[in-house]
């Protein structure tokens, strides 16, 4: 194997802590409850676990108070992408709403696809970066950048230039591999119980880092959509009823902040593009609480509606968010 070969090589760094130390800290973040597997649960990983006790964790709710004096969703035209994710989290509030000295941090990009970035089937590396040293700036003791690939995770991170990106910000990437995932209760009408990446048991803060992209299959895949990267196992399955399944994810996984990535957008062949002539720049981050009125104002770099995305409706219906963006409190700027 050459020198070469060997610096871009995907590196896969655990978290800092045994296994007793993380199951410790996991009984401080979630709730716990004890099931028998085979007595009628089935864990949707690889493979089933029978007849043994199993713990099943639940999701901490990550967000943070509501402020009336910030908007709900701040949208920032511009050429760099890094200034454009400050302007937006600024907007908000400042990381200083979302982020506290000392704590552990994830970052939730779509990673799912062995393409470029110009090609714009995962969320782009600089966006990455941007949000990992606001972070660090603001205290964190731990960013960490993960995702649940579809193609091969290390081609994923490294061709997305998402690896080489978080590295160079100081944030540790993680691969998750089979003994990654624990059982967890996502509390919906299709999503129960299913292996999640522990890291979301283990972290203080989530940041959603999701792209637009056409989706072949729901339409559209915007910040919703991105929470089936949390799950392990037969994650097909859920797309025999998607638009329940991400209503199920968005209720399940409640995140601290979310900042779409709409600097290149996939209008066309998504999930996993490909071609460049499927690409248009609209150079515009978005920062946002609400993420079914950011998925609902996304979906015009898409030429799509709101009632032909039927999740929209039932997110909103269960409470998660409003489809009429339009009624929040929004800001929008351009910067240079």
């Amino acid at each position: 194997m050459t020198a070469e070969r060997k610096k871009t090589r995907p590196i896969k760094v655990q978290p800092e802590m045994g296994r007793r130390q993380f199951m410790v800290r996991v009984g401080t973040l979630a709730g716990v409850s004890t099931v028998i597997a085979g007595g009628g649960l089935w864990l949707h990983g690889d493979e089933p676990v029978r007849h043994r006790a199993v713990e099943v964790l639940t999701l901490k709710d990550f967000r943070v108070s509501a402020n009336g004096l910030y908007p709900v969703m701040a949208v920032v035209h511009g050429e760099n992408v890094e200034t454009m994710v400050r302007e937006a989290v600024q907007k908000l509030g400042g990381l200083a709403r979302f982020i506290h000295k000392g704590d552990r941090v994830l970052l939730k990009p779509n990673v799912g696809w062995d393409r470029q970035p110009q090609q714009a089937a995962n969320t782009g590396p600089e966006l990455v970066a941007a949000m990992a040293r606001l972070c660090q700036e603001a205290g964190a003791a731990a960013v960490w950048v993960t995702d649940v690939s579809l193609n091969d995770p290390g081609r994923c991170f490294a061709r997305s230039g998402i690896e080489a990106a978080a590295l160079q910000a100081n944030a540790q990437v993680m691969i998750p591999g089979k003994e990654d995932f624990l059982a967890t209760d996502m509390g919906g009408t299709v999503l129960r119980v299913w292996p999640v990446n522990r890291l979301f048991h283990a972290v203080d803060k989530v940041i959603n880092l999701p792209i637009v992209k056409h989706h072949s299959l729901s339409g559209c895949t915007l910040s919703m959509k991105n929470w089936y990267g949390v799950l392990g196992g037969r994650r097909n399955q859920l797309h025999q009823d998607i638009h329940t399944s991400i209503v199920d994810l968005a209720a399940a996984v409640r995140p601290t902040l979310t900042v779409m990535d709409a600097v290149r957008v996939l209008k066309h062949n998504g999930p996993t593009g490909g071609s460049l002539d499927d690409v248009q720049r609209e150079n515009t981050v978005i920062a946002s609480l609400d993420e079914v009125a950011l998925d609902s104002y996304c979906l015009s770099y898409l030429a799509l509606r709101p009632e032909q995305i039927p999740f929209l409706a039932m997110a909103e219906k269960r409470g998660l968010g409003q489809v009429r963006w339009q009624n929040l409190n929004i800001s929008e700027t351009q910067v240079s």
